[in-house]
């Protein structure tokens, strides 16, 4: 038996997200239908170190598998990539111990949100950006990204559709706001992240650079511990989960 661990590139545009569902298409589904070819029809259960929701994409999820075909001269790259389809692409595959889990053996993970801050849409950016057209203070924006760095308990800033047990704190170790041309690229780098995280900051950073929230304002959601003094969940198709850090 060997243990496989993949980097996986996805658009998530024409997915229902990562995880096996019993209507839509999965990424999931998609990786262990390739995985039942070539291990001859048997299931093979793939480790995903988090699922992301429909219409996000991933530039770097990892997962991993158990397969009984130990054969060291297996390119798992090139056999997982021939089945893949077009908005699927295995970065890398290959070998890692017994002891090593996608998701518990996480240390940090790195989310990207782009926003697309201009007057016009752009069509071609459509499925990757959110368009948010409105007048924005870029300095309010970035102060509250500095706020919101550190160990906090997140529970404003998580879905209240969470099946999650457990506390909310989080450490954001870095997140940040940069103005590339007319996109706003937020990045986050956590030691965790809770559902719709990442999404209810981007919404609520959003509504304090249009001026509907002051950034004095988010220290008092965050004591509320309360989601509906946060601002609203942006859309998915701007988010990335970047890269999952295991040192």
């Amino acid at each position: 038996m060997v243990r496989i661990a993949c980097v996986v590139s996805y658009d998530g545009t024409h997915f229902s997200g990562f995880q096996v569902q019993p209507n839509g298409r999965t990424v999931q589904e998609e990786i262990e239908k390739a995985l039942r070819k070539i291990h001859k029809g048997k299931e093979i259960r793939l480790h995903p170190s988090g699922r992301t929701d429909a219409g996000v994409h991933a530039r770097g999820q990892v997962l991993h598998f158990d397969s009984d075909l130990d054969n060291p001269n297996m390119d798992w790259r090139k056999a997982l990539q021939s089945l893949m389809p077009d908005d699927v692409v295995i970065q890398r595959a290959y070998p890692v111990s017994d002891d090593f889990h996608s998701r518990y053996s996480t240390k940090k993970k790195e989310y990207r949100y782009r926003v697309l801050n201009r007057d016009i849409p752009d069509v071609f950016r459509r499925g990757v950006t959110f368009h948010y057209p409105y007048k924005l203070n870029i300095e309010a924006i970035q102060e509250a990204c500095a706020l919101v760095e550190g160990t906090h308990d997140f529970t404003s800033f998580c879905s209240k559709k969470t099946t999650m047990k457990g506390d909310y704190v989080r450490t954001l170790y870095s997140v940040r706001c940069d103005v590339v041309d007319d996109e706003l690229v937020f990045t986050f780098i956590g030691s965790g992240f809770l559902y719709n995280m990442v999404r209810i900051l981007i919404g609520t950073f959003l509504e304090i650079g249009s001026g509907r929230k002051d950034v004095s304002d988010l220290k008092e959601i965050l004591a509320a511990k309360d989601r509906d003094q946060a601002g609203k969940t942006a859309p998915p198709q701007g988010l990335f989960l970047w890269n999952v850090d295991y040192l």
